[in-house]
């Protein structure tokens, strides 16, 4: 055998070898990832809204419904991936990790999901975002959720043109309607004036980023163009401090700034680790995945299962 064909069976062994400890190593791996997928998820922490007991973590529908604040090919990469039976599946997979509660949008696209979702056994509980108040006990039955919230955006903007008073119209037709009723804003102010005003509102959804500066008529200290949205750094030390302050449950949203504090996992670690030191121990957090690539359900269960222990007195 020359030295060339040594070498070379030599190197095709080695290759061999590594490849059958990597393939042990990856059967592994994927066996314990299938024994914790099946165990249930009772350490998962919880909190109370209204009648209902849920889970702290909350999984929002922006990757599912294409919105991703990254621009129009993102925008498409998540629609073509979350078809509708992949959309079931993943919210499957939430459950089974432990997250009990779904946040979603966009009534007449999800519908069918939810239902879909429903007849295979689902017992995750929806909590509707939207904002026509004409449509609300049709929404109601079409979805069944236990919350109606009115739109954060359109509360920005109805709060900025004066017209206050349409969104707690909205939230007393939610209340006439029998389900919980809640307020979605960008901007901090929203919540602390609904909260100084004593509205009926059973909790709030609070984005950790100021989104909506154009629309409230607040310039931007660094101007941007205008595909971008303006996400700066402070702005969830802001809205944290609000979320302390009013009674009612809070679900903080965007505390990844949507996607952009998921460079790695050390970054999403650190962004949990605050979000949750930063609310009350009644508030939850709404995150958007996209498992395309890595499996954020797991990672993002485990990290509400360590920062999100609500810590009790001992008696």
């Amino acid at each position: 055998m020359s030295l060339g064909s040594q070498r070379f069976s030599r190197g095709r062994r080695q290759f061999l070898k590594e490849l059958g400890v990597g393939a042990a190593a990856l059967g592994a791996a994927m066996a314990h990832a299938a024994d914790a997928g099946s165990q249930p998820a009772a350490d998962m922490p919880t909190i109370q809204l209204g009648p209902h007991r849920i889970s702290r973590l909350i999984v929002g529908s922006n990757p599912i419904l294409g919105y991703s604040y990254m621009g129009p090919h993102c925008d498409r990469h998540m629609r073509e991936y979350f078809t509708p039976e992949r959309t079931v599946e993943f919210l499957q997979q939430c459950e089974r990790h432990g997250i009990t509660a779904h946040q979603f949008s966009t009534v007449d696209r999800r519908a069918e999901d939810l239902r879909r979702l429903r007849d295979r056994g689902s017992k995750m509980l929806f909590i509707c975002l939207h904002s026509e108040r004409d449509k609300i006990r049709a929404a109601i039955e079409a979805t069944q959720p236990i919350a109606m919230v009115h739109h954060g955006g359109a509360t920005d903007r109805l709060f900025a043109e004066g017209k206050s008073q349409r969104v707690h119209d909205y939230v007393k037709a939610v209340k006439d309607a029998g389900v919980l009723a809640g307020v979605s804003a960008h901007n901090p102010d929203c919540i602390k004036r609904v909260a100084d005003e004593g509205w009926e509102v059973d909790f709030f959804m609070t984005c950790f980023y100021f989104l909506t500066r154009k629309i409230a008529k607040v310039a931007c200290e660094t101007p941007t163009l205008e595909i971008t949205y303006p996400f700066f750094k402070d702005d969830p030390l802001r809205m944290t401090e609000v979320m302390r302050q009013v009674k009612q449950p809070c679900l903080g949203f965007k505390i990844l700034g949507a996607g952009r504090l998921c460079t790695d996992q050390e970054t999403v670690q650190r962004a949990f680790q605050f979000a949750l030191s930063h609310i009350k121990p009644i508030d939850g957090v709404i995150v958007g995945m996209y498992p395309r690539f890595f499996d954020e359900v797991r990672a993002n269960a485990e990290y509400i299962r360590r920062f999100g222990q609500v810590k009790t007195a001992a008696t």
